[in-house]
């Protein structure tokens, strides 16, 4: 199984620490190309490499972290999904003010989908900040929560058994439609939440 995460800021770069510290191999990239990335890359360990962003959507399972108006020019012109699993760690907003972005109805990840045509889309690590996700997930003596949604339950399995390598409880909440928009930031009552399963 290969990951590819498409976005270098500090979602993308959180998550590539949780893979590194678990061993676990990563493509990593933006959109300014992989020598950008050198000095990032250099300080997450031997298991995570910078990529083109070609090269990190040809993963089994992508994850794209990127800031929400830049979403569509980040997937543009990717080849075909192919039922390949994404994972959407965004949320609606813009840094550094986080104003919301008026989806007429919709929750984020049903917008996300529609960009990623022929994707399987798991709504998963947005939910909290960076700094808390890039830190040890064993914590007060259990593991910290990570929720996860989608439509596709397979692709949900996949995506939970990585959650579970790295060290997390994961927390299934069903559907895009109703996970989704629980998780969502902002709106979801979930969002920041640093819950810890214990035993």
């Amino acid at each position: 199984m290969s990951i590819g995460i498409i976005g270098a800021g500090n979602i993308g770069l959180a998550v590539a620490k949780t893979l590194s510290r678990a061993g676990i191999a990563a493509t990593i990239a933006n959109s300014r190309g992989p020598s950008s990335l050198e000095a990032s890359v250099a300080a997450l360990g031997p298991t995570i490499k910078a990529g083109t962003r070609e090269q990190a959507a040809s993963a089994d399972i992508v994850l794209i972290a990127v800031n929400w108006s830049k979403l569509p020019e980040a997937v543009a012109g990717l080849p075909a999904w192919g039922g390949r699993i994404v994972i959407d760690a965004n949320n609606p907003v813009e840094s550094p003010l986080f104003k919301p972005t008026d989806l007429h109805g919709l929750v984020s990840s049903q917008v996300v989908a529609g960009l990623v045509t022929g994707a399987r889309l798991v709504k998963a690590f947005n939910h909290l900040r960076a700094d808390v996700l890039a830190s040890d997930p064993h914590a007060d003596g259990g593991r910290r929560v990570l929720f996860y949604s989608g439509d596709d339950s397979a692709a949900k399995a996949e995506v939970g058994a990585l959650i579970e390598r790295l060290g997390f409880a994961g927390i299934d909440l069903g559907s895009l439609a109703i996970g989704g928009k629980l998780a969502q930031f902002p709106g979801g009552p979930l969002p920041n939440q640093n819950l810890v399963r214990m035993g």
